[in-house]
């Protein structure tokens, strides 16, 4: 196995990755929240509860600004903040009702333009595109 040649198919899969996600994720934001503060509250609803410095370290954001993004979330009423149960020092951060909400809106528009852009895939190629995302989850993004 070329492992060159397999980094190079993975730099143009994440590459094309961000590019379908985009196209996916368009006008899925509401007005009133920035592109930054959405982008943390997707990754909330797919990891929730989770601590200040995950956000900060799996979306790129420094610290203070994750505090005040959060900070700014909480005061739209979109997430709160809860003390974990086994260590009283930490705080885990979850979407509230109104995240729910809002992100249940954002997600049933992601699937409709997901299920626009494979309306013509045949019942055989979505399997082994399944299979293909689980093989990769298990193996390269787990």
């Amino acid at each position: 196995m070329d492992k060159k040649r397999l980094f190079q198919k993975v730099v143009s899969f994440t590459a094309s990755f961000y590019r379908v996600t985009h196209e996916l994720t368009k006008d899925a934001k509401a007005d009133f929240v920035t592109p930054v503060q959405y982008d943390i509250l997707e990754f909330i609803t797919v990891n929730q509860p989770v601590t200040p410095s995950e956000i900060s370290d799996c979306l790129y954001i420094s610290m203070p600004n994750t505090s005040r993004e959060l900070r700014k979330l909480s005061e739209k009423n979109l997430i709160e903040k809860i003390t974990d149960s086994i260590d009283k020092r930490k705080q885990l951060v979850r979407l509230s009702k109104d995240g729910e909400k809002m992100m249940d809106e954002a997600f049933a528009l992601v699937e409709s333009h997901f299920l626009a852009r494979i309306k013509n895939a045949s019942e055989e190629d979505l399997e082994e595109i399944e299979r293909a995302m689980d093989i990769l989850h298990r193996k390269l993004y787990y």
